[in-house]
């Protein structure tokens, strides 16, 4: 659509194509007011006219905009020129999430664990805004070379207040290899659905393959429903058994049974990654991170085939689902390797009163002080 002359808004110059998804097109920029680089998303000519489209775009600038998180991707501007809705939003160089799997095959969990401590921080902040991010996935998570990871892609985001929780959908929007049970089953979506999304993350990151593998969506919505992921340490020896039950607790097919949002699965998992020693992977020790051009692409939308935005990693469609009534059907939970948390700290397995035991042992002092009163009571009264 463009080339590198072309100035949106007198103000952004084209630099380069980034990639393309089923929606729009993301490029790299230059703002010449604030002399910076930055990516701008372009909704693409064929659904520019569409008043569809176009909400859902206006509704990915809307919701991430509001959000500033060192791990959330920044949207810097939302306009219209020449014909064309944009997006600016921060530029971030390195690679999609997905890419590093894909390069690796699979991350091993001293390197895999502080990313996903990253993305739980990112999307835990959405919840605590009111956010559910609905589309979590590896393409929507960019890791830059120094290995800080950043989560975009709001394009189907869903706004806490205005769920209702008896809502039921006919059609469901997500990515049919990531989604949550409920999702594919058309039921509202609540923070417990990102975190099943972000265990399907963890659980490819470890073992290279997604919990649930299908060629067709609605085949794979009904799997999510009803089938219970095999363990991982069937294909990755090397996994903890604590490691496995945390990722197959996020896996559970009730959402009550999983960490009930963001926060608290990332902090499960830094309590778990603090007691065994990190070697955090850089650049160097790495094939899939280089200073690259990267940026978050849009969903594809419905009726339309996922386009890849980086070859070596194509990026699935968060398409619409028909789906049948679901079924009932056992789920796989942890509850051996639950563990609270308070606040931001992370606290042990054993929650200790300190206040009760100080007053228990003000209590048994005071007793004792008063053994000799009564000792020389007893004795009066004996002679």
């Amino acid at each position: 659509m463009t080339n590198s002359s072309t100035l949106l808004n007198n103000r952004y110059q084209l630099i380069e194509s980034l990639g393309i998804g089923g929606m729009a097109e993301v490029y790299r920029a230059r703002d010449l007011m604030l002399e910076r680089y930055v990516a701008i998303k372009i909704l693409r000519d064929e659904h520019a006219g569409e008043p569809d489209f176009q909400e859902r775009f206006r509704q990915e600038a809307r919701a991430a905009a509001n959000l500033s998180h060192p791990n959330i991707v920044t949207i810097h501007d939302f306009g219209f020129d020449k014909g064309h809705l944009f997006i600016v939003m921060e530029y971030v160089p390195g690679k999609m999430l997905k890419e590093m799997i894909t390069a690796l095959g699979r991350i091993p969990p001293d390197d895999a664990i502080p990313l996903m401590v990253q993305a739980c921080a990112g999307i835990g902040y959405a919840h605590r805004a009111g956010l559910v991010h609905c589309d979590v996935k590896p393409h929507n998570m960019l890791v830059t070379p120094d290995m800080r990871l950043k989560v975009g892609d709001f394009g189907i985001a869903r706004a806490l207040a205005s769920i209702h929780p008896d809502e039921h959908s006919e059609v469901v929007w997500g990515s049919p290899l990531y989604f949550s049970p409920e999702q594919a089953a058309g039921i509202a979506p609540t923070p417990a659905s990102d975190v099943y999304s972000l265990g399907v993350v963890l659980y490819e990151m470890l073992t290279g393959k997604t919990p649930f593998i299908a060629t067709r969506p609605e085949i794979l919505a009904e799997m999510h429903r009803e089938l219970i992921p095999r363990p991982l340490r069937d294909f990755n020896p090397a996994i903890s058994p604590a490691l496995e039950q945390i990722v197959l607790k996020t896996l559970s097919k009730e959402p009550s049974a999983r960490y009930r949002t963001a926060d608290q699965l990332g902090r499960v998992l830094m309590s778990f990654g603090n007691s065994t020693p990190a070697l955090q992977l850089t650049p160097e020790a790495s094939p899939s991170i280089h200073p690259g051009a990267a940026a978050t692409m849009q969903s594809a939308p419905p009726g339309t085939k996922p386009q890849n935005a980086v070859p070596a990693a194509p990026k699935p469609a968060s398409r619409p689902v028909t789906q049948p009534k679901p079924k009932k059907m056992a789920y796989a939970t942890s509850e051996q390797v639950s563990v609270e948390f308070s606040g931001e700290a992370v606290e042990s397995d054993l929650n200790i009163d300190w206040t009760a035991v100080l007053l228990g042992l003000l209590a048994m002092i005071a007793v004792l002080g008063l053994l000799p009163f009564w000792v020389y009571i007893f004795q009066l009264y004996n002679r």
